[in-house]
């Protein structure tokens, strides 16, 4: 209870007003940063916006990608598919007439019930 209650204290040294000042602005402006940043925390709106335009901006880049590989894999593929077909066609004749047949009766039957 005897203690010195400045002790473990650093000594106080006079300050001059300019630099007080100095010191005032300094911790305004940390303290304006930290309110900013807290803020811009809080603000579900903003977060909600931002995360938006970013899955936005990730879908638009998958979409550009499939168009891209499917511009790029279709001519080959659709003329492979359309070789595969017409080879199953040579060597399966019988059913491809019948479903040629099947579809020409559809289109007759439709035309004569008008």
């Amino acid at each position: 209870m005897g203690e010195d209650a400045s002790a473990g204290r650093a000594p106080v040294t006079e300050r001059r007003p300019p630099e007080i000042r100095r010191d005032i602005d300094a911790t305004r402006r940390a303290m304006g940063d930290t309110v900013e940043a807290l803020s811009e925390r809080a603000d579900v709106k903003a977060q909600t916006q931002r995360k938006v335009a970013e899955v936005k901006q990730t879908i638009e880049a998958k979409r550009s990608e499939l168009m891209g590989k499917a511009r790029t894999a279709t001519p080959d593929d659709a003329s492979s598919a359309a070789g595969t077909v017409q080879q199953k066609a040579r060597e399966h004749p019988l059913p491809i007439a019948m479903a040629g047949a099947f579809a020409a009766g559809l289109v007759v039957g439709r035309i004569t019930n008008r």
